[in-house]
């Protein structure tokens, strides 16, 4: 007994040159999002990834990976921005449940809570907001150290207070032991525009190539469309 197999796969040239075209529009919408996000703080670059089927399949074979990369981490005037110099992610309660970031722009809200420019409660690394013990007189007594714990100057006793550690997880929410926070610091992102314009170039070209072939495919069928008029 012989069994024959295999995958074979026939389609018309101008219907593969616009998936083609559709796949690398995508990557080149992927590469002005990391170019937009140069300057946003927290924002991580997105890597274009294209399987081995994507030719066939179009898009639905393109996906991406996040570069988790630290990026530039520049001096704040708030003492409330705070920066993680490893890898890592802050984690903050939204409506739709836990999100996870490196914009670390927090602020307090009037009952001395720990919240995100959004409204967003920070969590501890117990998963329960941040809420301070005692309302600060200036937010320059909020002291936080490289390991992430949160303490406020209580001027009644004249000692510090602890308020918890920031809850810092790795993208699989595994706690992160040594975060390295900054206390004062931005991260912004780690988007370096120098290979971001280089990698625009290859995805013009393809996108070029595939064009000229789906224009020369719509030349020829529109002269087969005349031949066929004229012979009627």
């Amino acid at each position: 007994m012989q069994i024959n197999g295999g995958v074979r796969f026939c389609e018309h040239g101008m219907r593969a040159s616009i998936r083609a075209m559709h796949v690398q529009s995508e990557i080149l919408g992927m590469i002005n999002e990391n170019v937009e996000g140069f300057d946003k703080v927290g924002y991580q670059r997105k890597e274009p990834i294209v399987s081995t089927m994507t030719e066939y399949i179009g898009i639905h074979g393109l996906s991406n990976t996040v570069d988790d990369q630290v990026g530039r981490i520049m001096v704040s005037d708030n003492p409330l921005d705070i920066a993680i110099a490893n890898k890592g992610y802050f984690q903050v309660q939204t409506p739709n449940g836990v999100k996870l970031t490196r914009d670390g722009r927090f602020k307090l809200d009037k009952f001395g809570n720990l919240i995100t420019l959004e409204d967003f409660p920070v969590l501890s690394d117990a998963g329960m907001p941040i809420k301070l013990p005692v309302l600060p007189d200036s937010i320059e007594n909020i002291k936080v150290d490289a390991k992430g714990k949160v303490r406020v100057y209580d001027k009644k006793t004249n000692t510090l207070s602890d308020a918890g550690f920031l809850g810092i997880v790795d993208a699989n929410g595994m706690a992160v032991l040594n975060p390295d926070i900054k206390q004062g610091y931005n991260e912004y992102s780690n988007v370096n525009l120098h290979t971001e314009f280089l990698s625009v170039k290859p995805v013009v070209r393809n996108f070029e190539a595939n064009r000229q072939i789906f224009l020369m495919e719509s030349q020829n069928l529109q002269k087969v469309i005349q031949q066929l008029g004229t012979v009627s």
